[in-house]
């Protein structure tokens, strides 16, 4: 029961359209190769999205934890307290990222006005 999170697109709906070569929201941004070879490491979406699907099973391997835990089975009561705070420091922080993300995203918009 893997749900993959597509987190941008559904919180932040300026992302979820216009990317480049879309109808949408027209940010101006191009693709521009930064030197060295295009594909030397992981980009910064793939890393992103690699993120977003670490947090997503933290999740739901502590959801996991509390039914099997609420149905009777042997787990010990600080696994299912340490799978569950970290679950939500983790998406704390997502949320604290998103936040800076959008704040930043802000500032270049009213810097281009």
């Amino acid at each position: 029961m893997s749900m993959k999170i597509d987190l941008l697109t559904r919180s932040l709906p300026e992302f979820g359209q216009g990317a480049i070569g879309q109808p949408g929201l027209d940010t101006g941004a191009r693709t521009i190769p930064l030197g060295g070879e295009a594909n030397a490491g992981p980009s910064f979406g793939d890393t992103l999205v690699e993120a977003l699907n670490g947090i997503s099973e933290m999740r739901n391997h502590a959801g996991d934890l509390t039914r099997r835990f609420a149905a009777g089975e042997q787990i010990e009561m600080h696994t299912l307290m340490a799978a569950s705070e970290e679950a939500g420091v983790a998406l704390d922080l997502l949320v604290e990222l998103r936040n800076k993300v959008i704040e930043s995203y802000r500032t270049l918009i009213n810097m281009q006005s």
